[in-house]
């Protein structure tokens, strides 16, 4: 995502905890800070996106965090999957800050990612998501504002409690199809084409035919996503027993070690003795 905002032209500064991560960016152009707090000063538009809420708050409000070396009228987006409640605090901080504060997590992976297609989901004032429209368009094809602050983490629910089923029907699907004796990737051609057709239909089953499970995106992520899922269920009253099946399924795996792999690498869990 950073890159192709380098290559549109934006000078960028980056900070990453691993500074090996950043080589690629600073090999084209990037310039390096040691904090959040030095990537953010003087900056117009500052952007987050780090694994779990803890991270967010550490890197926009801690002791060395972004907000406070923002200067006023600049926008901060953090495009992290985080908490509806943790976005709507930072937002009521920047705001007394006089800067912008909008959440835009997104969806699609890291094939998305690269080829500049995400989802992005978007919570803010409207002036202030137009302000800054340009640069999410760089990332995404379909980019909509959801409502304020908050509403990007609450449509990012919507999106992993629809991944969480179909990841368990996808999984269930190539099961069924292999003890029947089917050709698998045969049977992919078929109902990729009809109403079961998907995104992670397209481009996760087929890593699962190959054995293939490493990550577009992590089992640890996608579990402390369906975490937080639970957790605004429990505060709207409601309850989603696919969404918990899910999380019971995946927190598993987790906990067995599999939390880097993909969230494809579900099949260890529905097939005992597939591929690893």
């Amino acid at each position: 995502m950073a890159a192709h905002l380098l290559a549109a032209g934006h000078p960028l500064t980056v900070h990453t905890r691993t500074p090996a991560t950043a080589s690629e960016l600073l090999d084209v152009g990037a310039a390096w800070a040691d904090t959040p707090a030095e990537a953010a000063a003087g900056a117009l538009v500052v952007a987050t996106m780090v694994g779990y809420p803890h991270d967010v708050r550490d890197v926009v409000l801690g002791p060395a965090g972004a907000l406070d070396a923002m200067p006023a009228r600049s926008t901060l987006i953090d495009f992290t999957t985080s908490t509806p409640s943790l976005a709507i605090d930072i937002a009521a901080r920047a705001g007394r800050r006089g800067v912008a504060s909008i959440d835009a997590p997104v969806s699609g992976g890291d094939v998305g990612a690269r080829a500049a297609t995400l989802s992005i989901m978007v919570g803010g004032d409207p002036d202030d998501v137009a302000h800054v429209r340009p640069l999410l368009d760089r990332l995404g094809t379909t980019v909509v504002r959801q409502g304020g602050p908050g509403a990007g983490q609450h449509t990012k629910a919507v999106n992993q409690t629809l991944v969480a089923g179909t990841m368990i029907g996808l999984c269930e699907a190539v099961v069924y199809a292999r003890a029947v004796g089917l050709d698998p990737e045969r049977v992919l051609t078929s109902v990729g084409g009809g109403a079961a057709a998907s995104w992670s239909l397209a481009n996760l089953a087929p890593r699962i035919l190959r054995g293939d499970l490493e990550p577009g995106f992590a089992i640890e992520h996608f579990t402390k996503d369906l975490g937080i899922v639970l957790d605004e269920c429990a505060r709207a009253g409601i309850t989603l027993p696919g969404v918990e099946l899910a999380h019971r399924l995946y927190a598993e795996l987790d906990a067995a070690g599999h939390g880097r792999r993909g969230t494809q690498a579900l099949i260890m869990a529905i097939e005992p003795g597939a591929p690893q």
